[in-house]
C-alpha cells in the first residue's frame, strides 16, 4: 500500500545549492528516503560540472539541471543536447528568451537523450521521457506582472516544454489552460520558516493542494536543525494532499512508482 510518505517523495525536489560535490552527496544520501529529484543548480554545476550529473543518477535520484539557459537558440539549442546525453530528467529554459530559443532548448534536450521531440516518433524512449521547463517568474522577483506570466506560460507551451516553473500562484493559471503541463513550484517552506531571500513562497501542502506537480525544497531541510524530521513531515504533509486532490490512484511526475527505489542504509 502507498503511503503519504511514499506519495510525497515523488513530488518533492531537493535542491543542492553547494559548491562542493562531497557535500552535495552527502545531504542527497540522508534526505533520499523522502526526495525522488536532486536538482543541481548553477553553483554546484560550476563546481563539479558533468560528474554532478551523473552522481546524482547513481544515487537514485532523477536529476533537475537548473541553469537556466539563456543564449542565442543555437548555443541553447546544442547545450540542451549535451544535458539530455547527460541523462537529466528536466532542465530549465528563460522563457523571457523567446519562443525560438525555448524550443531549441526543447529539441535539443530530445535529440541528446535520443528521442524525437513531440508526443510520437522514431527512436529508443527515454523513461521517464526528459521534460525542459520554462522559467516564468523567479521567487525573488516582486516586479513581474500577471500579464509577464500568462505571456511567459504561453511561450513555454507554444515551445513544447513539458512544464513551466513558477510561483504558487502562477499554478491555477497553467492548469486551466493547460492542465497536462507540469507545474513545478519553488520557495516551498514549511509554516513559521523564514523567507530568506525569496518573495514568492508557500507551504509544501499549500503548493500541492494548488496544484503543483513537484516542489523545490533547499534550505529548509538542509538547514535544518533536525533535517530528517522536517523532511519526514514535509513528505507526509504533500502526499496527504496529493491524495486528498486526486484520490488514492494520484500520478507521480515522472511515471515512476512510489518508493521503487527504497532507502539508503
Amino acid at each position: 500500500m502507498t503511503t503519504p510518505h511514499d506519495l510525497g517523495r515523488e513530488h518533492l525536489a531537493l535542491a543542492l545549492d553547494v559548491d562542493d560535490l562531497v557535500v552535495a552527496v552527502r545531504s542527497a544520501r540522508r534526505m533520499r528516503p523522502w526526495f525522488a529529484v536532486a536538482k543541481v543548480g548553477l553553483e554546484l554545476f560550476t563546481a563539479a560540472g558533468p560528474d554532478a550529473i551523473s552522481v546524482m543518477i547513481d544515487e537514485g535520484y532523477r536529476v533537475f539541471l537548473d541553469v537556466k539557459l539563456h543564449d542565442i537558440p543555437t548555443t541553447v539549442g546544442r547545450a540542451a543536447r549535451v544535458a539530455g546525453g547527460l541523462g537529466v530528467t528536466y532542465l530549465t529554459v528563460h522563457t523571457s528568451g523567446g519562443h525560438a530559443m525555448v524550443r531549441a532548448a526543447v529539441e535539443g534536450l530530445a535529440e541528446g537523450a535520443g528521442q524525437v521531440a513531440g508526443p510520437v516518433g522514431p527512436g529508443p524512449r527515454v523513461d521517464p521521457p526528459p521534460a525542459v521547463l520554462g522559467v516564468t517568474v523567479l521567487t525573488s522577483d516582486a516586479r513581474s506582472s500577471a500579464s509577464d506570466l500568462d505571456e511567459r506560460l504561453a511561450i513555454a507551451q507554444e515551445a513544447g516544454c513539458g512544464g513551466v516553473v513558477c510561483p504558487v500562484g502562477g499554478v491555477a493559471a497553467l492548469k486551466a489552460r493547460w492542465p497536462q503541463m507540469q507545474a513545478v513550484v519553488p520557495g516551498i517552506r514549511p509554516a513559521g520558516a523564514g523567507h530568506d531571500d525569496q518573495v514568492h513562497v508557500a507551504t509544501p501542502a499549500a503548493a500541492c493542494a494548488a496544484g503543483a506537480d513537484l516542489l523545490v525544497i533547499g534550505r529548509a531541510v538542509t538547514r535544518a536543525d533536525d533535517p530528517e524530521s522536517v523532511a519526514s513531515a514535509i513528505a507526509r504533509d504533500v502526499g496527504e494532499a496529493c491524495a486528498a486532490r486526486h484520490g488514492e490512484s494520484a500520478s507521480v511526475p515522472g511515471g515512476r512508482p512510489p518508493g521503487a527505489e527504497g532507502d539508503l542504509g
